[in-house]
């Protein structure tokens, strides 16, 4: 007993649990997740509802009946979201975050809950261009993308000539601004990764396609504060999904059989 109370004073409870091969139980903790909602199919509001899903959405409300927490969603831009949670203003964020050093200097990252390849996805119509070199040969064409993401980057040195303020990349403040700028024909590509491409794809009724080769390989992680406890808690029911078969049963509702709208 004297050891199970040093090791609560201490605040190592959890990572015995989890050594033991056990989800600990959080006791009902409330955690405050940030999200932008603007990343279908991982987290957006559904224009027939009006309400926030999404397969992150989804996947949190697994992890906190397998936790025992209590989660409240809050609403950030994705350029503020990395220093907000870095700084503490929330518990955790979520929205399809690329785990990058760069990053994981100001937060803690999970474990990767997904793994993507980015592609390019264009108007269904498109056929000036099918691969990024004939992209980056013609200069009148344009590419969506927010700053700061990797997308943004991988177009930038994958696909142009590594110039940032490339007057070519026109800058959006959401990934969907972005998408709409493509359908409306304001812009000629967006990079994306393949899981929420095919969502788009999908949902598009031929208005949208992915052309070329893939461009990279990307894993997904949840974000929190440096040094938060829940980062220990949170790998291990991310782990328990993957092995139940939870995350495949997510991935096949939400990237092959989910239609926005519908």
């Amino acid at each position: 007993m004297k050891r199970i109370a040093a090791a609560l004073a201490a605040g190592l409870f959890a990572t015995a649990a989890l050594a033991g091969g056990h989800l600990p139980d959080l006791e009902g903790r409330e955690v405050v997740v940030v999200t932008e909602n603007a990343y279908p199919p991982l987290q957006f509001v559904d224009p027939a509802s009006g309400n926030a899903i999404g397969w992150e959405y989804d996947a949190m409300a697994e992890i906190a009946e397998r936790l025992n927490i209590d989660v409240v969603y809050e609403n950030i831009s994705w350029d503020a979201m990395i220093a907000a949670v870095g700084e503490g203003q929330f518990d955790m964020g979520m929205t399809g975050i690329t785990i990058r050093e760069d990053r994981a200097e100001v937060v803690d990252f999970s474990e990767p809950y997904m793994r993507s390849e980015m592609v390019m996805m264009v108007r269904g119509d498109e056929e000036r261009f099918s691969n990024a070199a004939e992209f980056a040969a013609n200069e009148d064409l344009l590419m969506a993308a927010q700053p700061g993401t990797t997308p943004f980057y991988v177009g930038v040195y994958d696909v142009l000539d590594g110039n940032e303020a490339n007057p070519r990349i026109i800058l959006f403040e959401t990934f969907g601004a972005g998408v709409q700028a493509l359908r409306t024909g304001d812009v000629d590509l967006v990079l994306t990764d393949g899981t929420a491409g095919e969502g788009y794809v999908s949902a598009s009724e031929g208005g949208l396609k992915i052309v070329g080769e893939k461009l990279g390989t990307e894993d997904f992680g949840f974000i929190f504060p440096k040094g938060s406890d829940l980062v220990e808690p949170m790998n291990a029911a991310i782990a328990d999904m993957k092995e139940d078969g939870t995350i495949d049963a997510l991935n096949k509702k939400w990237f092959l059989d989910f239609k926005v709208g519908g």
